[in-house]
C-alpha cells in the first residue's frame, strides 16, 4: 500500500511593521513625485494658454495697426498726388516757370515762397506715405508671426490637456494606493507617524529667510494633504511657497522650479530658511531650521514637523532664496 503524503502550501509571511512602513513611505514618495508632475503639467498648460492669449492679442493689435496704416497710405497718397499735380496760375511749379510768369521781383518772390511751401508739404506727405507703407508691411509680418505663434501654442496646449489628464489619473491611483497601505498599518505605527515631533520655540534670524522660517514653524502639527495649499493643511512645496510669500518673497509652486530659485549652497553652508530639495527627481522640499534640522510637510499621515536634514532623504540641491 502506497502511503499518501500531503504537501502543505507555503505560508506567506506577513510583512513586519518596519517593512510595512517602508512600503508605505515608498508609495508616498512615488505619489508625491506624481503629484509634483501633475502640478508642473498644470503650470505648463497655464503658460501655453497665456501664450495663446498673448499671440491672439498681438494678432488683433497687428490687424488694427495694419488697418490704420492702410488708411494713412490712402490719405497721404492722395495728398501727394494733389501736390504733384498742383500748378500756380496754370504753370508748373518750378523755379523757371515762376521766373517766366512773374510780373515783378515781388511777384517772383511770392511765387517762389508758394513753391517752397508746396514742396515742403509734398516732402512731408511723401515721408508720411513712406512711413505708412512701412508700418503696414511691419503689421502684416507681425500678424503672420502672431498667427503662427498662436497656432503652435494652441497645439501645444491641446497636447498638454491630454498629458495633464494622464498625469492626474496616475497621481490619483498612486495616492489611493498609498492611502490604502496607510490604513493597513498598525495602530502603533500610525501613532508614531502622527506624532508632532519637536514643537518647542525656535529662534529665527532677522530678514526674509527668518520670517519664512517663522511661518513654516507655525504650521507644525498641521496635516499633509496631496495638492493642498493651506492654510489648514499643506503639501511640501505649498508650505515653502506660502512661507516665503508671508515673508514678501515670491517663489514657484513646484519642487522642480523651487530647485532653481536663488543660488545653490553646499550642505556645509546650510542656514535657516534655505530650501533643501530631495531625491534625484527633486520631488520633495524642506526648509532648513539650522545646520542640522529642517521643517517640512512630509506625507499624508504625517503632520508638518521638524526632522533631521539627512534623515528626510538624499539631498539633490540646496537653494538660498535670499541673501
Amino acid at each position: 500500500m502506497v502511503a499518501a503524503f500531503t504537501v502543505a502550501a507555503p505560508a506567506h509571511a506577513q510583512p513586519t511593521a518596519s517593512e510595512a512602513l517602508e512600503k508605505y513611505e515608498e508609495l508616498s514618495r512615488d505619489a508625491e513625485r506624481l503629484h509634483q508632475d501633475h502640478l508642473k503639467a498644470r503650470e505648463d498648460l497655464g503658460a501655453r494658454q497665456a501664450e495663446v492669449d498673448r499671440a491672439r492679442a498681438d494678432l488683433a493689435a497687428a490687424a488694427q495697426t495694419g488697418a490704420e496704416a492702410l488708411a494713412e497710405q490712402e490719405r497721404f497718397r492722395g495728398q501727394v498726388d494733389l501736390l504733384t499735380e498742383a500748378s500756380f496760375e496754370g504753370a508748373r511749379l518750378t523755379t523757371l516757370s515762376a521766373l517766366l510768369v512773374a510780373d515783378s521781383q515781388q511777384d517772383f518772390l511770392n511765387r517762389m515762397s508758394a513753391l517752397g511751401v508746396l514742396a515742403a508739404d509734398s516732402g512731408e506727405a511723401l515721408g508720411r506715405l513712406s512711413a505708412a507703407v512701412d508700418s503696414a508691411e511691419r503689421s502684416k509680418n507681425a500678424a503672420a508671426d502672431a498667427e503662427q505663434r498662436a497656432s503652435v501654442a494652441a497645439d501645444e496646449a491641446a497636447r498638454l490637456v491630454d498629458d495633464l489628464a494622464a498625469r492626474k489619473q496616475a497621481m490619483d491611483e498612486q495616492v489611493a494606493d498609498a492611502r490604502a497601505h496607510y490604513e493597513s498599518l498598525s495602530a502603533p505605527v500610525k501613532a508614531a507617524l502622527a506624532a508632532p515631533g519637536d514643537t518647542s520655540a525656535v529662534a529665527v534670524p532677522a530678514g526674509a529667510a527668518g520670517a519664512a522660517l517663522e511661518f513654516a514653524l507655525a504650521q507644525r502639527g498641521k496635516p499633509y494633504v496631496f495638492g493642498s495649499n493651506g492654510p489648514d493643511s499643506w503639501d511640501c512645496s505649498s508650505l515653502t511657497q506660502a512661507a516665503y510669500r508671508a515673508a514678501g518673497v515670491s517663489i514657484p509652486r513646484t519642487t522642480y522650479t523651487q530647485a532653481t530659485v536663488g543660488r545653490a549652497v553646499s550642505r556645509a553652508q546650510v542656514q535657516a530658511g534655505d530650501l533643501i530639495i530631495y531625491y534625484a527627481e527633486q520631488s520633495h522640499v524642506a526648509m532648513a531650521v539650522d545646520g542640522t534640522r529642517a521643517v517640512h510637510a512630509s506625507t499624508e499621515g504625517v503632520p508638518v514637523r521638524i526632522a533631521d536634514i539627512d534623515s528626510i532623504g538624499p539631498v539633490s540641491t540646496i537653494r538660498r532664496v535670499v541673501g
